[in-house]
């Protein structure tokens, strides 16, 4: 059963984008700063050759697209094609149509920080509604389908190639402002998300557990184990479901059970240091490496 796209996710993400992209315009590049991922070339290109964020951000994306379609299924595809085209929409009507200026020349920190909270606020939503702007996140999911790499590695390695490339127009000074922005946006992404990169534990309690347990492995990609339990007032047998995520991925974990059996009992908590297949170490045992 594929779940049908809500209309409300749709605008989340628009919202999402749209305060990205004005973060982008009236921070980002009114200051010479930087970004990392695919923002970050779009941004280099810009203030090397003028190109405009608006169009290379598709441009670099549409050849992702095409390749990994299959991988993000269909409704992350569609969430993220409209979190894309979102990006390049806003940046364009941006540029063009608002005449914003905000003189923070003068304190650039400000102008980190500002750039820091647009940019993680907007990401932060888009990722909440089950959304991604492209670029590094298809990579790092066709990186660890292919070739074993943990997600959070890809992306940390592209970012650093990406900021390091963005030196050949940055000054020492807009360089380190350009850190504190990426720094100051991935812990607002983590706060909007709950700690995006830590665990959460389901304990599932359902007539449907085999059934919720089969769709977490074929959607999620993430195992379960199903436990024996016994129900302390009626005496019967029941089936506990136990399941370790991460935290970005509790939006889709809760539709994905509600899908599956709406009455469903279940109970969420907090992990730390998770270890094993999907966090610490692939499908083959073999150390991810993060």
């Amino acid at each position: 059963m594929i779940q049908a796209i809500k209309a409300k996710n749709i605008l989340a993400i628009l919202f999402g984008t749209a305060i990205m992209s004005f973060g982008l315009v009236y921070f980002n590049m009114q200051n010479n700063l930087a970004d990392g991922g695919f923002t970050g070339i779009t941004l280099i290109l810009f203030f090397m050759f003028s190109i405009d964020p608006a169009l290379s951000n598709l441009a670099l994306n549409i050849p992702l697209f095409i390749i990994g379609w299959k991988i993000l299924g269909r409704n992350a595809f569609i969430y993220t094609l409209i979190g894309t085209v979102g990006v390049s929409v806003f940046l364009y009507v941006f540029q063009r149509y608002t005449h914003f200026y905000f003189p923070l020349d003068d304190d650039m920190t400000l102008a980190a920080l500002f750039a820091g909270v647009f940019i993680g606020v907007g990401l932060g939503i888009v990722f909440r509604y089950g959304g991604t702007t492209g670029g590094v996140d298809i990579i790092a999911r066709l990186g660890f389908k292919y070739l074993g790499w943990s997600m959070g590695k890809t992306m940390f390695i592209f970012d650093a190639v990406v900021i390091t490339g963005s030196l050949i127009y940055l000054n020492y000074r807009e360089a380190m402002y350009t850190l504190l922005a990426v720094f100051v946006a991935a812990k607002v992404i983590d706060f909007m998300q709950q700690g995006a990169y830590s665990g959460k534990a389901a304990m599932i309690i359902s007539e449907k557990a085999p059934e919720i347990s089969a769709q977490i492995m074929l959607e999620m990609d993430r195992g379960a184990t199903l436990l024996k339990g016994k129900g302390s007032f009626t005496g019967t047998d029941k089936e506990v479901l136990y399941c370790v995520v991460g935290r970005n991925e509790m939006v889709r974990l809760k539709t994905l059970i509600d899908k599956v059996d709406p009455h469903a009992f279940v109970t969420l908590t907090d992990v730390q240091d998770v270890m094993g297949e999907g966090f610490t170490l692939d499908e083959n045992k073999r150390p991810l490496g993060i």
